[in-house]
């Protein structure tokens, strides 16, 4: 089935969203019933961490949070901030002083005065359109980035999503002392978060859609580590330390089969570790080949992670052969969400 399309539904009790673009899982959120990157705390600073300019914090629920690049505070100082990603097991959750609030069309940024407009907005002529509809629409108290949604947008929706962001991050400045750590947001849960970052010309919402759409039959692949490639496999083996991606030429003995399997890994990765919620350190070991060929494989990835939504540092070659990644830890691993609602798929 050609084109895009979300598909909005539950997964045992658990909301699930599923981004199919012809007729292929390209995204997949399911809410893990953890605390959500986005959440915002009232924070209560706890302990300075010596030597990293870090701060350990108490959170809502006997939580805590760690602070990085963090000066001039004191122990007990009541501090907002905004969870970036999902803690490693036994470690702190990871939050920010810099507070933004998402929306479809817009983000409010409270600190960081000024309107933005999305470089993915070309046009002149529509951007100077969204600006004059900023600056019409806003208080002025906090800055405002104009998302690529925006485009074609018209002002009264546009002054709508801008009034229900200001509005919301009032109230939670407003909550900003106290002595108690506090939760003042929840973060988004997956069917807004496929409403405020996915676009698509047609949305299913109809209970069953997983069944129908064929999302169930995609997630049940992601229970295997092996990837078939077309052009070779591709294996994701997560470890505590890392995730080890091994890439084989499979039964292909030409000349040119490693780097065609190579270029496949390159094509497939980023949509292989953004639907198992991967990341952390990611080390490729690909198919042997000539090092005069590594350069376009470089090329590939580069590609390949450009339009990629998180965040990814590629740090290349390491001296036994190995590609090495840094990916920001914004989703929690799926295996052991899925392992919990196997009764479901």
């Amino acid at each position: 089935m050609k084109g895009r399309r979300i598909v909005l539904d539950h997964l045992g009790a658990r909301p699930a969203a599923a981004l199919m673009v012809d007729g292929r899982l390209d995204d997949l959120l399911i809410d893990d019933e953890g605390t959500r990157p986005g959440a915002i705390f009232r924070g209560i600073c706890d302990r300075p961490m010596k030597g990293q300019g870090g701060m350990f914090l108490r959170l809502a629920g006997g939580q805590r949070g760690f602070l990085r690049g963090a000066s001039g505070l004191k122990p007990g100082q009541p501090l907002l901030v905004q969870v970036t990603g999902i803690a490693e097991p036994g470690k702190a959750i990871p939050v920010t002083e810099r507070l933004l609030f998402k929306s479809r069309l817009v983000i409010v940024t409270p600190g960081a005065p000024g309107i933005n407009i999305s470089r993915a907005i070309k046009g002149e002529e529509e951007r100077a359109r969204l600006r004059i509809a900023a600056e019409e629409a806003t208080d002025g108290a906090h800055g405002l980035i104009l998302r690529s949604a925006a485009e074609t947008a018209e002002e009264e929706e546009i002054a709508e999503d801008i009034a229900t962001m200001e509005a919301l991050a009032a109230a939670v400045l407003a909550d900003a002392e106290g002595s108690e750590p506090e939760a003042l947001t929840e973060g988004d849960g997956p069917h807004e978060l496929a409403w405020r970052d996915w676009s698509a010309p047609e949305v299913v919402t109809e209970p069953g859609g997983f069944v129908r759409e064929g999302v169930l039959d995609a997630i049940a692949m992601l229970e295997s580590a092996d990837v078939d490639l077309g052009e070779g496999f591709l294996s994701i083996e997560p470890t505590r330390a890392l995730v080890a991606v091994d890439v084989n030429t499979g039964g292909d003995t030409t000349p040119a089969a490693a780097l065609k399997a190579n270029l496949a890994a390159a094509r497939a990765l980023p949509r292989q570790l953004r639907l198992r919620g991967l990341g952390g350190q990611i080390a490729v070991d690909f198919a042997p080949m000539p090092k005069s060929q590594r350069k376009q494989l470089e090329q590939s990835l580069r590609a390949s992670f450009k339009a990629d939504a998180i965040e990814t540092s590629l740090v290349g070659w390491t001296q036994m052969g190995l590609y090495e990644l840094q990916r920001k830890r914004e989703r929690a691993p799926m295996a052991p969400i899925l392992a919990g609602l196997r009764e479901h798929l």
